[in-house]
């Protein structure tokens, strides 16, 4: 930030009314558990807001922080009631004729749970009637299982491509995503004016177990409409904003909007932390716009599925509109720049948001930044490559930082200097020094001890809770080793398809091992009454639906679904499977599986 931008006014107490406004119950207990008694969620763990902002962390993330960390049941309207502060996101709670629709249940099952029973607890023992998913990630769906059982028969709504979409986020990348997951969300952190203080979107992401029920209802259209349980429902079709399968919805009678996560009390990332595909800020603009124009008019009050409401039809519509101007003039500045032969690094320098924009709280950057957004507008445009020929075939990380440190006279030559732009304030280039000091030589705990210090005053420093989880995860583990990850993709698997079972066993394959295999097998699924060919060859695990029997497999097997989840996670695949051909073809197969690590270095090599 420069020394001249704008800034938004510290005496503006509008936010905490809002977040306050409508409060019907604080938490019923102190924290949330598993079966197993295990603390999954701490509504205690952020009491150390309460108090002033220290110099460890930047004050406009302390009063986003206290804001979020505000928990209990809340009354959005007549009938509209939202489960706040019991995770990453909000719970919407919608009252119909007969029971309850319950709108984005959460992380976990456990945290779905425990809204539910409060919400029960002051508003009646009302039935689950149907379950709506506005989006893809796993902070909107995981906690399904908390709200209804398996084999409930109620709808479950979702935007078109839900299924595929959330499981491209969180099992084909979920190894990857959770580890830098933990970064992202300071998972590990001890709670703290040194530790976590918040996540910008949300205090923090519970420590549960999340699932997934597929959708038995898709909407496909702006403009389709439902009724859930005697309420109507109008939806907005919004793909490729915050999620790449996503949707708004428009309660007429109640006049509320639901914005699910495409207009926020933040600025929102274009390419998470985490790791995702690149958004396309343009559109989310113009959905923006769209959602003005179809719902502004009949609406008083707009909601999300994070963060407090906003009340009143000229409050909405300007808070609808800035957040609009805000990914527009993100995604076409960037645009302006990259044409003027600008890079995404040195873009991210040169843009800063509009007067009104960087006033306005909403438009902070809690959760993503304008640094990091512009290279994301970059990258979707320009792809990894920023022209210069020297990018083509660079050595990788720990080659390169052994080449920088000998050109630079040795490992003490560059702490020396580390040390020097430590002290002078230059803590951005003290990291990018004490990175290369740290690959090239490893066993140095003087060069990660310098490195922990950078990152942990460079997240002392950020208004970016993103950031500063980042940072300081960073300097926990240069200091203290990697924790183990705490919880595993492989949770949601019983939801995949079948053939999204083959895509994940695919991307397990180790193709140098599997180089020199070839092998065909048939799987027929009774159940589904499908057969399908699978094919590993020149390394590659391929499958094809096929209506003829497959000849040429090596072996071929009778079964359903669920035992074909048994068969991958027990250690005698073929017991009570029905099989003809060499049972061997089936352990070859196997025997060239990778196991995803999912506590792999990160600040490390």
């Amino acid at each position: 930030m420069s020394s001249t931008e704008t800034t938004p006014d510290h005496a503006d107490r509008t936010d905490f009314e809002d977040a306050d406004r409508g409060l019907v119950a604080r938490p019923a207990s102190a924290t949330v558990t598993a079966d197993d008694g295990r603390v999954v969620w701490d509504f205690g763990a952020s009491a150390f807001l309460d108090g002033e902002c220290p110099d460890t962390v930047h004050p406009s993330l302390w009063r986003q922080s206290q804001l979020c960390a505000r928990a209990g049941l809340y009354e959005v309207t007549e009938g509209v009631l939202q489960i706040r502060g019991y995770d990453l996101s909000n719970m919407t709670l919608v009252e119909g004729e007969r029971g309850v629709v319950v709108v984005d249940p959460l992380v976990s099952r456990e945290c779905a749970a425990a809204g539910l029973a409060l919400y029960r607890e002051h508003r009646g023992d009302r039935p689950v009637t149907a379950v709506l998913y506005t989006h893809s990630h796993i902070d909107h769906f995981g906690g399904v299982l908390g709200v209804v059982g398996p084999d409930d028969d109620v709808p479950i709504v979702a935007p078109r491509g839900f299924m595929a979409d959330s499981v491209s986020e969180n099992v084909y990348a979920g190894t990857a995503m959770l580890r830098r997951g933990m970064y992202h969300t300071g998972t590990g952190l001890p709670p703290g004016p040194t530790g976590l203080v918040g996540v910008g979107l949300g205090y923090a992401a519970s420590q549960g177990l999340p699932s997934l029920l597929p959708p038995t209802l898709e909407i496909t259209r702006t403009g389709q409409e439902e009724t859930l349980d005697g309420v109507r429902f109008r939806f907005q079709m919004t793909p490729g904003t915050e999620a790449p399968s996503e949707m708004n919805f428009h309660l007429p009678a109640h006049r509320a909007l639901c914005m699910a996560e495409n207009a926020t009390h933040t600025l929102h990332n274009i390419l998470t932390l985490r790791g995702a595909l690149v958004r396309d800020a343009r559109m989310w603009s113009r959905f923006l716009s769209e959602a003005v124009e179809l719902f502004g008019d009949d609406s008083d009050v707009v909601f999300a599925s994070h963060h407090w409401p906003t009340w009143g039809a000229d409050r909405l519509r300007t808070f609808l509109t800035d957040q609009r101007d805000l990914y527009a003039y993100l995604h076409d500045q960037t645009l302006r720049l990259l044409n003027e032969g600008y890079t995404g690094t040195e873009i991210a320098e040169l843009i800063e948001l509009p007067p009104r924009l960087a006033a306005a709280w909403h438009a902070r950057g809690y959760y993503g930044s304008v640094s990091h957004n512009v290279k994301a507008v970059y990258q979707r445009y320009m792809g990894w490559y920023d022209g210069h020929p020297s990018s083509l075939w660079e050595h990788p990380p720990a080659e390169s930082a052994e080449r920088y440190v000998d050109c630079m006279g040795g490992l003490d030559s560059v702490l020396a200097k580390a040390r020097s732009y430590l002290n002078d304030g230059d803590l951005r280039f003290a990291a990018q020094l004490l990175k290369h000091a740290t690959f090239a030589a490893p066993e140095s705990a003087e060069a990660q001890d310098l490195l922990a210090q950078a990152f942990e005053r460079l997240g002392y420093g950020a208004e970016c809770g993103t950031w500063r989880n980042n940072y300081l995860m960073a300097a926990q583990e240069l200091r203290g080793g990697v924790k183990p990850t705490s919880i595993s993709a492989g949770s949601m698997a019983s939801a995949l398809s079948v053939e999204q079972v083959f895509d994940s066993l695919a991307i397990r394959v180790d193709g140098p091992r599997a180089w020199d295999v070839d092998l065909v097998t048939s799987w027929y699924f009774t159940d589904l009454d499908r057969r399908y060919r699978v094919t590993l060859r020149n390394g590659a695990l391929t499958h094809t639906l096929t209506t003829r029997p497959v000849e040429d497999a090596a072996l071929a097997l009778t079964l359903t679904k669920p035992r074909l989840m048994d068969m991958l996670s027990s250690g005698e695949p073929l017991t009570g499977v029905d099989h003809t051909g060499d049972p061997g073809v089936l352990r070859a197969l196997m025997s060239v599986l990778d196991a995803p690590d999912p506590d792999f270095a990160i600040v490390t090599p």
